[in-house]
């Protein structure tokens, strides 16, 4: 039985549990696409709550279509890529760019604890790099100094 795409999935790293989940959505511009042809108006959101619950706030990484990044909603790409072109790029449904991007936003201090229970988000563009490097190069299983935020909610 194939898994239900709403049911979030389990992650370990370091010995620590994660729930996590993808979401897609379309900011109020909609689906559209640029002069270049990129797709503008899509949001991938990356959400790891950390386990049990009580253990910490969720790290939500958020990834926001614009000039020179896409965050199709579908073909020609597939669903969950997000990148910069064919040089850096990640399929966020892959535990390991998960995991990668989990190293990457813990790298630049994000650290779930009882004490700090609200959501942090992140802008998921200025860890793309140093996840897909991690990765080997494209981020693929084949083959810009953001700032963390916490946020109420």
């Amino acid at each position: 039985m194939p898994r239900s795409p709403k049911k979030p999935r389990r992650l370990v790293a370091d010995g620590r549990t994660y729930l996590w989940s993808l979401r897609h959505r379309h900011d109020d511009s909609g689906p559209t696409r640029d002069d270049a042809g990129w797709t503008v108006g899509c949001v991938h959101t990356l959400t790891l709550t950390p386990q049990p619950a009580g253990t910490g706030g969720p790290l939500r990484i958020v990834f926001a279509s614009g000039p020179g990044r896409y965050v199709p909603g579908g073909a020609p790409f597939g669903s969950g890529d997000v990148g910069y072109g064919r040089d850096v790029s990640l399929n966020l449904h892959e535990p390991g760019a998960v995991r990668a991007l989990l190293d990457a936003a813990a790298a630049r201090g994000w650290l779930p604890g009882p004490d700090e229970p609200g959501v942090v988000e992140v802008d998921g563009w200025a860890l793309l790099e140093e996840a897909a490097a991690s990765r080997g190069g494209s981020g693929s299983e084949d083959g810009s100094g953001g700032v963390l935020r916490g946020r109420s909610g």
